[in-house]
């Protein structure tokens, strides 16, 4: 029996655009992403009996193929043509639950990361990207990470500059979000503010932390709810007021985002916004992937 950890950070979309509708049900995207330090654990026992199964103590998350960790198994086996029957996947969470910041994606990008690591299939990142297509339309750049430019349905990928070194605050408040309402209500206004991407790209490229925070921006915030946009927005206002350099909703929300040039104020933002507000996390930039680390065996 092999054993394997892994993490699996979280991501933030540094900005977020729909640019229409497709045939297919689907829309087309553009997005700017980010992984960030805050990261769940993925443990792999490959070998262990019992077929291929997720835990991770969370009574309302599945264990089978409804979870996005033991689907990334499926198709990385299917894709390899592969025989192993036998993988349990411990997952320890630390992303928050439905928040916008591909906690599930990037738990099943780990796994695809991992079983290429354990079954020495040799594959590429982009070849594990394209396994995760079929998963989900966040694994694809799970699979590769850090800062990248993501169109379609997230799954062309052009790797960027490194976001410049800062603090990020997030902060989850209490309720969930439909990402299908979301896309319905898009469709229904049309909304046209959108963001600026072209900048953030010149930015990140000039290194430019300021430049990069005053252009985050999420179309979806436009078409939340009113309660719900009052809330991001409190969130959002807060986050500025502490010092933040630029606050955006990440994903589909809820969960905001705040870039900051300075430790200090940030915690004090984390300090400020735990009053109110119970997921409440200060990270980090990712500039590289995570590299999995392997354990002794039982």
């Amino acid at each position: 029996m092999s054993l394997l950890t892994l993490q699996a950070p979280a991501k933030i979309n540094l900005t977020l655009d729909i640019l229409s509708a497709r045939p297919d049900g689907y829309h087309e995207m553009e997005m700017v992403m980010q992984s960030v330090s805050l990261a769940d654990r993925i443990r792999l026992d490959w070998g262990f009996p019992g077929g291929i199964r997720a835990e991770s103590g969370l009574r309302f998350l599945p264990n089978d193929k409804g979870n996005l960790a033991v689907a990334a198994a499926l198709a990385f086996r299917r894709a390899t043509g592969q025989d192993w029957r036998d993988l349990r996947i411990s997952i320890d969470k630390a992303i928050p639950v439905c928040a916008g910041t591909a906690g599930g994606s990037s738990d099943a990008a780990a796994v695809l990361r991992g079983l290429n690591w354990l079954t020495g299939a040799g594959l590429s990142p982009m070849e594990l990207a394209r396994i995760g297509e079929e998963v989900g339309s966040d694994v694809p750049y799970c699979v590769l990470g850090t800062t990248a430019l993501a169109k379609g349905r997230g799954e062309q990928l052009t790797p960027l500059p490194s976001l410049p070194p800062c603090w990020i605050v997030l902060c989850k408040p209490h309720f969930s979000i439909s990402t299908p309402a979301l896309f319905r209500e898009w469709d229904r206004k049309k909304k046209h503010l959108r963001p600026d991407t072209k900048g953030v790209l010149a930015a990140l490229d000039q290194g430019d932390l300021i430049g990069v925070a005053r252009r985050v921006f999420n179309v979806f915030e436009a078409v939340l709810p009113p309660h719900q946009r009052r809330v991001i927005e409190g969130i959002k206002n807060a986050m500025i007021q502490a010092g933040a350099l630029g606050s955006a909703m990440s994903g589909s929300g809820p969960t905001v985002f705040g870039l900051f040039d300075r430790e200090d104020l940030a915690q004090q933002a984390v300090q400020t916004l735990s009053e109110t507000q119970e997921e409440v996390f200060l990270t980090r930039p990712l500039a590289e992937p995570p590299a999995p680390a392997a354990e002794p065996a039982e």
